[in-house]
């Protein structure tokens, strides 16, 4: 049985940092004691934004995007082309987007894929709250599914296009295959099966 090395609150700050996605056991006691070594510095000014996160963060009724507003800065903001729309799975997909910076458009996050294994279905997702919104005619034009190149991914985006049939809306997806600066011989065979499919006219 592995004995405590610190007091009550240590031990749990340590377990609820290894809650964390990508924190282990190890990397949680690590961050701990950075933390505490940095207790005016960093721990300090952190218990603060958590605590306001806490209260003020909330969900955006209108694309499902986390944020301290609802409807969210992204929805509100006038500079946004609102003929385009990509639908995502999480937040971080939109997030991993926005850095980018290739497109200034709208999102609409899903918060997951069907997967009928898991149970998850489409009233489980933000399927629904989707189409009333391009039905409610705001000005969409295209719909870009964004959604990751999994089975399950797969069957989300065959689902959606189903939903929006008859819409007045144009259908795009993702290209898939080979990524800027990948060599053919490291890549797999379906990702150069769907790059050959995906190929382009120069």
């Amino acid at each position: 049985m592995a004995k405590n090395v610190a007091g009550p609150e240590i031990e749990r700050l340590i377990q609820l940092l290894a809650r964390v996605p990508g924190l282990g056991p190890r990397s949680a006691r690590r961050a701990a004691l950075h933390l505490i070594k940095k207790k005016e510095q960093v721990l300090g000014p952190l218990a603060e934004a958590l605590a306001a996160a806490r209260d003020s963060v909330t969900v955006c009724s209108t694309c499902g995007n986390v944020d301290t507003r609802d409807p969210c800065t992204i929805c509100t903001d006038p500079r946004r082309d609102n003929g385009t729309i990509i639908i995502v799975e999480d937040v971080s997909d939109l997030w991993a987007l926005e850095r980018a910076s290739a497109m200034n458009c709208l999102y609409h996050v899903l918060g997951g894929t069907l997967s009928p294994l898991d149970g998850i279905g489409p009233d489980d997702l933000n399927i629904k709250s989707l189409v009333e919104r391009i039905s409610a005619g705001d000005g969409a034009k295209e719909i870009i599914i964004a959604v990751n190149a999994t089975v399950e991914g797969q069957t989300t985006a065959h689902y959606i296009t189903d939903q929006l049939d008859g819409l007045d809306v144009t259908i795009t997806r993702l290209a898939h295959g080979v990524p800027v600066g990948g060599e053919l011989d490291y890549l797999d065979e379906g990702t150069l099966t769907a790059a050959l499919r995906s190929r382009t006219t120069l």
